[in-house]
């Protein structure tokens, strides 16, 4: 599968060195400023300060086509001399990678009320000094997003709804634990030295405070149980021994095996008791705001008498599903592909923290996506496909038409480097995914996990680097993710690494971060965690 805006002509190695040929016989092949390309109409002057416009732009568009081309020429010329690397090439790169800043001109006064003809190119109108994020850069600037977001009033959630999320405030203690003395295991409840004349009742768990114990007295109990009053230890059922006049006797069991098996010996006073607070007293901090509400938080909490947890709220996410060559269910048939983003991504942004409210196929309609943004009142929109630059391309132009601003257009990474995230309310951000899969799962880990953390309250994870047991290939210029599997004390790339290829990522562990040129064996490189937490 094709990444979105990428549906040209096969992609082929043959190509790309017959272009980088083409580039060095004719170097003035290139449009010139002020010139028009070859079967294109002249273009037309409206006077002199127009025309000074025009010369000046023209004159970014052409610096930027030449880096445009050196940059192809750079690859091509990488393929002559190691055809495995055409993987540089897998996806468009986006028009204009000049320097500047990502962001629409006249984006913070254009409004939400841009009339339809805003959008009516299907090619987006990029700034002419554009040039994408390096990698890191996107990460913090997607973090930096999730904070300029005003703070969301925490609410007391059912522990049942509370998985996943952010402690709010801290997790105190509402009573001891335990809250009163129970037995650790099951045997006999003993008072005094032995032997032991044993009651006829017993003690289960859950029962009221037993009568106290008299010396020389024991009384069969089951662990967690209440300890009776006065009870000096609990006899373990296998230290336990009775005599042919019903004494219970402390004995050294036989499966030890040593030569004192069976032999009398004398029990601790307070063995296998837990004492009441043994393990917090009233009042005491369990966990601090900030912590993760995780199933052993879960049991902690529930231990602790609670029944709702004071926590922040999950960030409410949409993803919008584009592309008319999606099906649904069924084999790929008749130009048309499965849809793999749908049933992929809600999961995944579930085990990143999110509350996915809806999951809407929109198919290649620019005014059923730009409806959707607009009615949109989740925190995140999510997008798949149509953040390139081709004819069905519609990301860019909606986000000119509700006047969103561009926080991150185009991340020096492959795969995914198409992504783009933008601020389009002072409390919603859209993140535009790549709609090739991996290149998706890039776009997530790049920008949406940053920027979800945030709005949930998560702490950044430490990040960790471990060596590669084989060499990694690298980018020329960008940061490359690469599936990893881990093992022990290495990390072992995989294949199936391709844009459109899902293989290699469902038998991962991790994505490893391979800077520009490659990692040779033995080089340490970060990892990037999958967060297989399935939360509901």
């Amino acid at each position: 599968m094709r990444g979105r805006g990428a549906r040209g002509g096969p992609d082929t190695d043959e190509r790309y060195v017959e272009e980088a040929l083409a580039v060095v016989d004719d170097s003035g092949a290139r449009d010139r400023p002020g010139e028009a390309r070859p079967g294109r109409p002249p273009e037309k002057r409206h006077g002199p300060e127009q025309q000074q416009r025009d010369v000046a732009h023209d004159r970014d568009v052409a610096h930027d086509r030449d880096l445009e081309h050196d940059r192809d020429l750079e690859e091509a010329l990488a393929l002559v001399r190691d055809p495995g690397s055409r993987d540089v090439r897998s996806e468009p790169r986006t028009p204009g990678t000049g320097p500047g800043t990502p962001r629409y001109p006249g984006a913070r006064d254009s409004g939400r009320d841009r009339p339809p003809e805003a959008a009516s190119s299907a090619t987006p109108e990029r700034h002419p000094r554009h040039e994408t994020t390096p990698w890191p850069e996107a990460r913090t600037a997607a973090e930096r997003a999730a904070r300029s977001v005003p703070r969301r009033e925490p609410a007391d959630v059912p522990l049942e709804n509370a998985l996943g999320m952010v402690l709010a405030a801290p997790l105190t203690a509402l009573t001891d634990l335990p809250s009163f003395n129970t037995s650790a295991m099951d045997g006999w409840a003993v008072a005094g030295p032995g032997p032991w004349d044993v009651r006829e009742e017993g003690i289960l768990a859950g029962h009221t405070e037993p009568a106290p114990l008299e010396d020389g007295e024991a009384v069969r109990i089951a662990t967690g149980a209440r300890i009776p009053p006065d009870t000096t230890a609990v006899l373990r059922s296998e230290h336990g021994s009775m005599d042919g006049k019903g004494r219970l006797h402390a004995v050294l069991p036989p499966a030890l095996g040593s030569e004192g098996a069976g032999r009398t010996h004398t029990v601790a006073h307070g063995q296998d008791i837990r004492p009441r607070g043994q393990e917090c007293h009233t009042g005491d901090q369990l966990l601090p705001p900030g912590a993760l509400v995780t199933p052993a938080v879960l049991g902690l909490a529930a231990a602790a008498g609670y029944d709702t947890l004071c926590a922040l709220p999950r960030p409410r996410v949409e993803v919008l599903v584009l592309g008319d060559e999606l099906l649904t269910e069924g084999l790929p048939r008749d130009g048309l592909i499965r849809d793999a983003l749908g049933p992929m991504l809600p999961p995944w942004l579930r085990a990143l923290g999110a509350d996915v409210v809806a999951v809407r196929r929109l198919g290649d309609d620019a005014e059923a996506l730009h409806r959707a943004v607009m009615s949109s009142t989740a925190d995140v929109i999510v997008t798949t496909g149509g953040t390139a630059g081709g004819p069905v391309d519609h990301v860019h132009p909606t986000l000119r038409r509700v006047g969103a601003e561009l926080l991150v257009d185009g991340v020096k990474v492959r795969p995914g480097h198409p992504m783009l995230l933008a601020r389009t309310r002072d409390d919603q951000h859209l993140v535009g995914l790549p709609g090739n899969p991996l290149a998706a799962v890039s776009g997530l880990l790049t920008l949406a996990e940053p920027l979800l953390r945030g709005l949930a309250g998560r702490a950044a994870p430490e990040p960790y680097t471990l060596p590669l047991r084989e060499s990694a290939h690298g980018h020329p210029y960008d940061t490359r993710l690469v599936p990893v599997v881990v093992r022990a004390d290495h990390a072992l790339p995989l294949h199936y690494n391709g844009p459109a290829m899902l293989r290699g990522i469902a038998a991962a562990d991790a994505l490893a971060v391979v800077p520009p040129g490659g990692a040779r064996p033995g080089q340490e490189v970060e990892l990037l965690d999958l967060p297989w937490v399935w939360a509901e």
